[in-house]
């Protein structure tokens, strides 16, 4: 074991800082290459994970938004959905700086949608104890809708899959 590997193993921001000033130094041949790759595989990876969830909780607030809200009791109803729009508005902004400062992310953006979606549409269901086949099988929200502050789709308490509009808070 090389004591670059003992570092990583004992002090993993003393490995990054050494690594980092052995390339700075072109000392190629003393790089902790194996970590190195692992950790860079990593930090995409996370950054998927970070999408994916971000898009799940948004897309499972947006469709209780769609489908429940309707159907809520009159007190319920009162609270004007103020925690499922605040949710709405927090994972969006999260999802914009995370786009922002990885726009690499965006060639993720795609299969994160659909990835997340699938989790999102069981996780309503549960959540509000609607038939999984009340909500669209396939996201029915526009990459545009998807990040647009304004954007609040329908109430809809018939389980029709209409097209989306804009149905939010007054300001």
């Amino acid at each position: 074991m090389t004591k670059l590997t003992q570092l990583y193993e004992q002090d993993y921001t003393a490995w990054a800082e050494t690594n980092a000033a052995l390339l700075k130094a072109g000392r190629f041949d003393a790089l902790d290459i194996e970590h190195l790759l692992e950790e860079l595989s990593e930090m995409g990876k996370s950054e998927q994970r970070s999408l994916e969830s971000r898009l799940r909780v948004l897309f499972a607030h947006l469709l209780k938004w769609q489908f429940q809200y309707a159907q809520l009791s009159d007190p319920w109803r009162e609270f004007d959905g103020r925690s499922w729009r605040q949710t709405i508005v927090h994972q969006r902004t999260e999802l914009k700086i995370l786009l922002r400062k990885y726009p690499g992310m965006k060639r993720l953006w795609t299969a994160a949608v659909q990835e997340a979606y699938g989790d999102a549409r069981e996780l309503a269901a549960e959540e509000s104890g609607l038939p999984i086949d009340r909500f669209p099988s396939a996201c029915p929200y526009s990459d545009e809708a998807i990040l647009d502050t304004a954007f609040f789709p329908v109430h809809d308490s018939e389980g029709n899959h209409p097209i989306i509009g804009h149905n939010g808070p007054e300001r």
